[in-house]
């Protein structure tokens, strides 16, 4: 009998390439517009060491990537990658479901074009359908089109 792989989890395979807490909160600053390594660590208040090996991490697994901006001395920054951009929504959905579930008074999202703030929902693209409002499961292979009968 053929054993069937089992379909590796996304949630899972994302956290490995975003790592830990500190990992999501370099991304969060990075998206506030810091770059350098001084203006994470003073942000965060973490230590150099731990700071050095999330900023490598993030490097490798391609959500930043280093680029020079002083040659004399040299000196690197870190700016988003693509996939490092595209790792914005994940952070607003993490803020959002913190003002409904955590206590405290929390920082707010502000569109600064409207000035409005902004309230982040998660929809399926297919579907319009919110997420959570509909029964899911997890597959190896996409859903087929459903055929007309």
């Amino acid at each position: 009998m053929k054993n069937n792989p089992i379909p590796q989890c996304p949630v899972a395979r994302g956290l490995q390439s975003v790592g830990d807490a500190w990992s999501i909160l370099v991304l969060r600053d990075a998206h506030a517009g810091l770059t350098r390594f001084d203006q994470f660590r003073k942000s965060l208040g973490i230590v150099p060491t731990m700071l050095t090996k999330r900023l490598k991490a993030l490097t490798e697994d391609g959500l930043l990537e280093k680029r020079l901006y002083s040659e004399r001395p040299p000196r690197e920054e870190y700016v988003l990658t693509e996939a490092g951009r595209d790792f914005l929504p994940v952070l607003m959905m993490i803020g959002a479901w913190a003002h409904r579930h955590c206590d405290g008074e929390l920082a707010r999202y502000i569109d600064v074009e409207s000035g409005s703030e902004i309230e982040p929902i998660a929809i399926d693209a297919v579907t319009g359908a919110k997420l959570g409002t509909r029964s899911m499961r997890m597959s190896l292979q996409p859903q087929s089109e459903p055929s007309d009968r």
